[in-house]
């Protein structure tokens, strides 16, 4: 893509949203996000879509306001009150987010896919980036690992009737609490863990802010029943491509078991946030979290080293 030399486009190509200044104190944040369904329920579909697609707003620290719905639909060969339930999903999770739906555009395609284009606001002084990180920082993430694996267990018929529930709750939940959170507690970088993995998405942060990063294996969270789901063999095609990439940037100090080492690389649909707060804020980000009723566990912190490298330890 070429670069934009328009001095008030503020993020873009490397960020989790697109923030245009409008004004000193105000900005318009947008980004789109659309997926193929991740659980059978249509219901529970549109639900974690949306969230899915809201969560790049609130990475960047800012509110959701407006959304387009994006939707493919093979109408001759599904009912129509399937896409019915997955829009209901959809609207209800983003009127959850105080974001109304004005519309949208669909397509008559053989797969199934359903997002959100959103448009939202964010001060551009306060605006959280990938690459606002330095040497030091704490890192916190807000969402347990393991949605990649335990959806494609559900696909295979592998997961219990609470297992798939606690997945659900899990994606669906809005990522709006930790993002308020962060910004309480002056957070200089951030970014949702999404479809290239912890491993990924924590090595893009590094690299956006110029430094390494050291990853605590043992303090890492994982979804009940992720670990055993791997070990079924329950690993998707994007997991497995996550571990080919980030073979050129990590280095193994520890060896925790094969399943964790899959599930640094799993492949997320609605993750977490993943914070850098400077260490002497820390704890404010801790209470403010807290607060919010939002978990947040250390993992690691950033370093000096090759921008990008990750050393798991």
């Amino acid at each position: 893509m070429p670069r934009s030399t328009d001095p008030n486009l503020l993020a873009g190509r490397h960020d989790d949203a697109a923030v245009y200044r409008l004004t000193e104190d105000l900005a318009l944040v947008q980004t789109v996000d659309f997926i193929t369904p991740v659980v059978d329920d249509p219901y529970d579909f549109g639900a974690v879509a949306a969230a899915n697609a809201l969560s790049d707003v609130y990475a960047v620290g800012g509110r959701p306001l407006l959304a387009l719905n994006l939707v493919s639909y093979p109408v001759r060969t599904l009912p129509l009150g399937t896409l019915n339930r997955t829009l209901q999903g959809g609207a209800e999770k983003a009127a959850e987010a105080g974001v109304c739906i004005a519309g949208g555009h669909s397509v008559d395609l053989p797969v199934p896919v359903y997002g959100l284009a959103v448009t939202g606001t964010v001060d551009p002084r306060r605006m959280v980036g990938k690459g606002g990180g330095r040497a030091g920082d704490r890192l916190y993430l807000t969402k347990p690992l393991g949605s990649g694996a335990l959806a494609t267990a559900a696909d295979r018929r592998l997961l219990g009737e609470e297992e798939v529930a606690l997945l659900v709750r899990t994606m669906a939940q809005l990522n709006a609490g930790a993002s308020r959170a962060m910004l309480a507690a002056g957070a200089r970088a951030a970014t949702d863990v999404t479809g290239f993995g912890l491993l990924g998405h924590l090595h893009e942060l590094a690299r956006e802010s110029a430094l390494a990063a050291r990853l605590q294996a043992g303090a890492v969270p994982y979804l009940k029943g992720a670990v055993a789901a791997v070990a079924r063999g329950a690993v998707c095609t994007g997991t497995r491509n996550n571990q080919s990439f980030a073979a050129g940037f990590t280095l193994w100090r520890a060896h925790p078991p094969r399943e964790e080492q899959v599930l640094l690389c799993d492949a997320q649909t609605s993750g977490g946030l993943l914070i850098a707060v400077a260490p002497e804020d820390a704890g404010t980000l801790e209470e403010h979290l807290a607060r919010e009723g939002v978990p947040g566990w250390p993992v690691g912190e950033l370093t000096q080293g090759r921008p990008g490298a990750v050393e798991v330890v």
